[in-house]
Formats: C-alpha cells, structure tokens, sequence
C-alpha cells in the first residue's frame, strides 16, 4: 500500500482546470501474494514501491484529465499492466476542488482486477 501520494497535475472538468497545476493526493493498494518475498526476503518477488510511486506520479504530471474517474482508471490501468499483482484499487483525492460550500476534499475510489482474476462465489 502507498497512501497519500502527492502531485501536482492539471485535471478538471472545467478549462481554467486544466491550466494551472493543483494537488492532488492518491492512494494505490496492490494485491499479490506476498510469502514469497517475505519467506526469501527478496524483492523480485514482491512489488518495488518506488517504481509504483514513479509510474503514478508520471500519470498525474504529465497527463491531464476531465474526471477523477479517468484520471484513476489510468492509474489502475497502468499498474495492472506493468507489475505483477492480481487487482488494484486506487482512491483519487481533490484537495482544493471549488464548490458551493467547504469541504476536505472530493475523490474517487475504484478496484480493478486483472483480465482473468475474477472472484468466485
């Protein structure tokens, strides 16, 4: 689990959105199995964090998107195809999104599962 990731992109439904950059925070949790790693105390068979933290920042930076719902589907997408784990889910906050009134922050959580992981039962 990586939790509070801080970026700065330019995701917004509206233009002026889009323009200037502004935080956002992201959660990433991955499933695998993880006795392997813990058994031989080896990486190479778990996830390296800082490649997940890389591969998130890159998407948030340098991609810009309407919705939080793409800009987190991305983020599964990404993952799911670059490391070796079964499902994602990943929460996108808005820290500093304007509305009629104060709130902490607006966000979307979403759990994607790669092709053939389904659950049964």
């Amino acid at each position: 689990m990586l939790a509070n990731m801080r970026f700065q992109g330019r995701h917004g439904y509206y233009d002026h959105e889009l323009l200037t950059p502004q935080p956002f925070e992201v959660d990433v949790d991955l499933e695998l199995n993880l006795q392997p790693a813990g058994v031989d105390d080896d990486l190479e068979q778990s996830v390296d964090y800082g490649k997940v933290y890389d591969a998130v920042r890159q998407i948030v930076e340098s991609t810009s998107y309407r919705l939080l719902e793409a800009l987190a589907e991305a983020i599964s997408h990404e993952l799911l195809a670059d490391f070796d784990v079964s499902e994602v889910r990943v929460r996108v906050r808005k820290p500093e999104v304007r509305l009629s009134g104060p709130l902490d922050y607006a966000g979307v959580e979403i759990r994607r599962r790669r092709p053939g992981n389904e659950r049964r039962g």
